[in-house]
Parts: structure tokens; sequence; C-alpha cells
């Protein structure tokens, strides 16, 4: 019986999102017709109560001042700056300026914590350049897209602030956590593109003049602003001088600096930037506190613990665990958003991950990695959605294009499950 009402809580809550209601509302419109059904606590008490444990949470605000961080530095220009500094360095590297993709994108999640901001400011910036200068454009989206997914893997990340919370686990462990696995990620996208370059010379256009070791350097001056927010936000988390939180409000104060020293902080960019921030949290909020609701009403209903021992007797091994939950997160991506996906999700695969052995922090890494291939399959693949904004391709043809990085992101997590202290040695060290 509440295996066949879990059943059609889940159908219904694909039929309310089928209709367009919002994901936060959907869940707690599901939670609320379970309670209905598996409790005689009053449902207004009991959804009061969550809501207020879910997002009163200390931790949690990071959350919104690292969005705001990155909202202050998208209204910079910082993002030209960067191209500027990094484009002298791969002229004699084979795929040239394609490169400045991938280590844009690296650096700009660095800042930004957020994938779509990544892929919108970087592709701003990069495909106008790379299209004037002949550039397959096919490739020039494709390494576009799958790079910007740094932005939920290189620290600080907004995902993984969403995954500690849920999980209960440390931030500051999962940052570190994830800065091998995201220089991993971002050198199998390099190594593609000198691969294809070596093999498709005719199609990536001749180098430009070359400049002095001096010229480079002088040109890289441009960097030293984000390399120096970059330091001060990672580096006060790492030395223990300042919490995840901390961390983020001096990444706020960091912003407001550069963006005042470049002459970019106006009335107008301030309260843009702030607004945007609190939609885009005012969102999360929302999901979590649906999400947070839903989990309460589905443990009276007993699916977590129905879950748990219908995996338990199928005995998976964990690497067969890892790539069924894999798959499980890839169709999952198709239908929702990546903060969705974690918050639906980590209560109950929770009691699972735990007694196959698998560490939460490598999980942690896991589930950012699997949720970043989902930023890049349709039909919502958010990453698609914004270079579409920008270029005007069919999701379709952004999808194909995307599909070599999308292969080489399933690669690595196949990596990191052999190799795991790619994930754990730094949080050991830490």
């Amino acid at each position: 019986m509440d295996v066949l009402l879990a059943l059609g809580l889940v159908i219904l809550l694909f039929v309310i999102l089928g209709s367009g209601v919002w994901i936060g509302l959907s869940l707690l419109a599901v939670g609320m017709v379970a309670m209905q059904f598996v409790s005689s606590r009053p449902v207004g008490d009991a959804m009061a109560l969550t809501i207020w444990g879910a997002t009163s949470s200390w931790t949690l605000t990071a959350l919104p001042l690292f969005l705001w961080m990155g909202e202050i530095l998208f209204r910079t220009r910082l993002s030209q700056d960067m191209f500027k500094g990094l484009a002298p360095w791969f002229n004699r590297l084979p795929g040239r300026l394609l490169h400045v993709n991938v280590i844009g994108s690296t650096i700009f999640a660095a800042v930004s914590g957020s994938s779509a901001a990544t892929c919108a400011t970087i592709g701003r910036i990069s495909l106008p350049e790379l299209r004037q200068r002949g550039y397959p454009e096919s490739l020039a989206v494709g390494t576009l897209a799958g790079a910007a997914t740094l932005g939920l893997l290189i620290p600080p990340s907004i995902i993984m602030i969403v995954y500690g919370v849920a999980a209960d686990v440390s931030i500051a462990k999962l940052f570190i956590a994830g800065v091998l696995p995201g220089i991993l990620l971002a050198s199998l996208f390099m190594g593609y593109i000198a691969i294809w370059s070596l093999f498709n010379k005719d199609k990536i256009p001749a180098a430009d003049v070359d400049m002095s070791l001096m010229q480079k350097l002088h040109a890289a001056r441009h960097l030293i602003p984000v390399v120096v927010l970059i330091g001060a936000v990672l580096g006060s988390i790492y030395s223990g001088v300042a919490t995840a939180t901390e961390a983020a409000a001096i990444g706020v104060l960091g912003a407001f600096v550069l963006s005042a020293v470049e002459g970019s902080l106006s009335w107008k960019a301030f309260t843009e930037g702030l607004a945007a921030a609190c939609r885009v949290y005012c969102m999360i909020g929302l999901i979590l506190a649906g999400a947070a609701f839903l989990t309460l009403a589905m443990g009276f209903v007993g699916l977590p613990r129905h879950l748990a021992a219908f995996i338990d007797t199928l005995n998976l091994s964990p690497l067969v665990l890892v790539l069924s939950l894999t798959v499980f997160f890839l169709i999952l991506g198709c239908f929702l958003d990546g903060i969705s996906m974690v918050v639906l999700t980590i209560g109950v695969l929770m009691p699972t991950v735990q007694a196959a052995g698998i560490d939460l922090i490598w999980f942690g890494i896991f589930v950012v990695l699997v949720v970043e291939l989902a930023q890049i399959t349709p039909p919502v693949g958010l990453n698609l959605f914004v270079l579409q904004g920008l270029t005007g391709h069919q999701i379709t043809y952004l999808a194909r294009a995307a599909l070599p990085m999308f292969l080489l992101m399933l690669g690595a997590v196949l990596i990191l499950y052999f190799f795991p202290d790619l994930v754990l040695w730094l949080p050991r060290n830490m």
C-alpha cells in the first residue's frame, strides 16, 4: 500500500510540474496530499516547522552572498579583461583560442559559483571573438557548454552548499574536494580540443602575431583582480580564518572593491545585481522548503525505507550502484534543474549510500558531476538554454555539439570512482 501511494505521489508530482506550476509549490502541494493520507498531525503545523528548519540554517546564508558576488562581477569588465589576459598564452597550443573557453570558464567558475552565469559571461565574450576569427562554431559552443558546467564543481559552488546542508557534511571540505576533479575535467576538455585540432588542422585559423614573454606578462595583468579575489575567498576558508558564509561576505566586499576600482559601480548596477541575486535565491529557497516538506511526507509514507530496502535486496556492488545512480540522475536531469535534483534525492539516497560504504564527501562531488551532466542534456539543459539565447541555435544542434564533453564527463565519473583520492586527498590534508 505504501509503495502504491508513493508511486501515485510521484506521478502526481510530474503531472503538477508538467502543468507549469513552480517547482517549489509543486513539492509543497504533493507533500500536503501525502500528509493527508498518512498522518493525523495538522498539515499547516508540520509545514511551518519544516520550512523554518530548512531555510533558517546559518550555513545557507553563504548561498545568497555568493549569488550576489557573482551578479556584481557579472556587471564589471572582469570577463573582457580575462579574455585579454588569457588569449596571448594559447597562440601556439593545438586549438589555440578555443582553450580560452575552458580556462576562462574555470577561472570565472571560481568566483561565480553558477554554471549558467559562467556560460553567459564567458559566452558573451568568447563566442563573438571566436566566430570573428573563423573558429568552428560547433566546437566553440560545444566546449563552452561543457566547460561552463565547471561553475558547479570549482569552488565556491552553489550546488555544493545545497548538498552540504542537505547531507550535513562540511561545506569547506566539499569546496576543497572539488578542486582536483575540476582541474581533471578542464584538462580532459583541453585534451579533446588539442586532439581534435591536430586531426582537423585546416579548420583552425592561423596563429596571431607572436608576442614576446614580456608582452604576454603585460597582458596577464588583467588577470590580477580575479586571482586576488579567488585567493581571498578560498584562502580564507582553507586557512581556517573564515567559514564558508564569512568567506562569501569577503567575496561580496571584494567584488564591490573591484567594481569601484574599475568604475562600473553605479547605483543601477548595485540595485540590478541585488535584485537578480534575490530572485535566484528566492527560487532556490522555495525549492529547498518544498523539498524539505516533501521529504518529511515521504518519510511518513515510508518511501526512503522501502527504497533503501529494495536496493539492499539487489546486493549491488558500489560500482554498479554508482553507475545506476548516474543513469538515475541523468533521467531526472531531463525534467528537473540541478538544485531540485539534489534536494529531492539526497534525503532518500543517504541511507543507501552510507550502507554501501561510500564516503559522503566523495558522493557529494559525484552528485555535482552528474548534475553537471544534466546541464547539457535536453530538454531541461540549463546551459543549452543559455547558449540558445546567446547564439540562436536549436537545442538539438547545441546538444550534438556538447556530446563529446558529455562523454568526457561520464569518463570523469569512472576515473573518480577508481581513483577516489582525487576527491578525498585534499579534504584529508586540509
